[in-house]
């Protein structure tokens, strides 16, 4: 049975992953999580840039020694969340301008910039979870 495009925008799709917080694991996220939007013929860019980022910061700032982060996709009707997990619910991030020589701590300033919406949600301590989302 051939489903229409109205039901195919309204059907929920998601993927979820618990990667190492280390540098490795920020690169694997975005690696699977490129894939997973190819599968699902949804466009890899700004998603793949957010996807980085963020997967970055929870490997560099919110990285606790023995603990992963998690990153969770899912799309509703038209709209792409990306949600990444760490813990290290103590240390909330914001935006900011970096000194003109340092390459780091633009990230969130590139996720506030291609995201439609973003923000910090407080999770179960010790966690916390930083999102952003694309209209489709």
């Amino acid at each position: 049975m051939k489903q229409t495009s109205a039901e195919l925008r309204t059907r929920i799709r998601d993927f979820s992953l618990q990667l190492s917080a280390t540098p490795r694991g920020a690169r694997l996220a975005r690696l699977l999580a490129t894939e997973q939007l190819r599968s699902w013929g949804i466009p890899l860019d700004p998603a793949r840039q957010i996807i980085a980022e963020l997967s970055t910061n929870a490997a560099t700032h919110g990285r606790t020694p023995g603990r992963d982060f998690r990153l969770l996709l899912y799309v509703v009707a038209d709209t792409l969340r990306i949600e990444v997990t760490d813990t290290r619910g103590d240390c909330l991030p914001s935006p900011q301008l970096p000194d003109t020589e340092d390459e780091p701590g633009r990230g969130l300033l590139l996720v506030e910039a291609l995201a439609d919406r973003w923000g910090v949600t407080p999770g179960l301590p010790p966690r916390k979870t930083v999102w952003a989302e694309l209209d489709l």
